[in-house]
């Protein structure tokens, strides 16, 4: 099984804009990936030996410490939905509307001072006004060891080049953009004569996002968004706005079938729905979509065509203008 627990930057940058301390922008370059010999379909560039000159964390002095929050092995070769913010030297988060950052990354294994992609990060909220991040599309072509230069400014402050090293697997640890989506059984109003109470726990669910399991979703060829979330049970604040955001895009694409999986094991409890402990210590149990999905935090939203491939996926925190593009993609 999976293991639940969230990544703890995570968890800090949206519950208490915390995480990790400010003496390492990014900490060292980081070693070799596993899994270091070239796939079929991913080349894998090998490791520097030592650390490229330009990448010590050690020789810079920023004012500001660039944090990367997807989880480990979820980036991979392939398109890559990077999720970065910045903390400053008290630990409190400094990304904002106001504050731009240019992103150039680098296979450092192959050219250190040559970047193999450049553009610029779009800002999204995760806690207005308190909490940010910055989301950066990149097609990544090799697996290996690889550097982030972030080019930001704002306001009244000089701008600065911060730089830090992260790994590329050869595959995502998470399902990917581009691979075909599980089929797996997901509890139905079908299944509890029709009481989403005892298979939501939204507040306020709507009806339409628990008639379809995903295996018949995909039976059906026709697209379909599943969107992995628990208000009641979520680690991050993030997983009742989440379902909050997608409501109105799903109202607004009834052409298109929206699926509210919880992503934990629950069973009913003096009437209202509690999770299945398991483990020692006890902690949450991943429900079976959960696993078959690969997920390793919550909440998750897939976006899957008529031919049950996964053409999205957003991780955590994203912009309605996202999923609506994205959507709008497979109508």
């Amino acid at each position: 099984m999976i293991p639940r627990s969230l990544l703890a930057v995570v968890a800090a940058l949206v519950l208490a804009g915390a995480a990790c301390g400010p003496g390492t922008p990014g900490a060292s370059v980081p070693a070799s990936p596993s899994g270091s010999a070239a796939t079929a379909t991913c080349p894998t560039t090998p490791a520097p030996q030592g650390t490229p000159d330009g990448w010590d964390p050690g020789a810079q002095d920023p004012s500001i410490y660039p944090q990367i929050i997807n989880p480990p092995g979820t980036l991979a070769c392939g398109p890559n939905r990077l999720m970065f913010s910045f903390l400053d030297a008290q630990n409190l988060p400094v990304a904002s509307p106001d504050r731009t950052v240019d992103v150039a990354l680098f296979d450092l294994g192959a050219d250190p001072s040559t970047p193999v992609l450049t553009g610029t990060a779009t800002f999204i909220w995760a806690i207005e006004p308190t909490v940010g991040v910055y989301v950066f599309e990149a097609e990544i072509p090799a697996a290996g060891v690889w550097g982030a230069e972030f080019r930001t400014a704002v306001a009244d402050a000089a701008p600065e080049t911060i730089r830090v090293g992260f790994d590329v697997q050869p595959e995502s640890t998470v399902l990917a953009v581009g691979e075909k989506a599980p089929s797996v059984k997901t509890p139905t109003l079908a299944d509890v004569g029709g009481d989403v109470a005892k298979i939501s726990t939204d507040d306020a669910p709507v009806q339409a996002f628990y008639e379809t399991s995903i295996d018949e979703a995909l039976a059906a060829g026709k697209p379909f968004v599943v969107v992995f979330a628990t208000p009641k049970f979520c680690r991050t604040a993030q997983c009742g706005p989440t379902l909050d955001r997608v409501k109105p895009i799903a109202a607004a694409h009834p052409g298109v079938t929206f699926i509210n999986v919880e992503p934990y094991q629950l069973e009913p409890v003096d009437g209202q729905l509690q999770p299945v402990l398991s483990g020692q210590p006890p902690d949450l149990t991943a429900a079976p979509a959960t696993d078959a999905w690969r997920l390793r935090t919550e909440p998750w939203v897939f976006v899957v065509d008529r031919d049950g491939v996964v053409t999205a996926s957003l991780m955590l925190i994203f912009s309605d203008e996202e999923l609506e593009a994205a959507v709008a993609a497979v109508e």
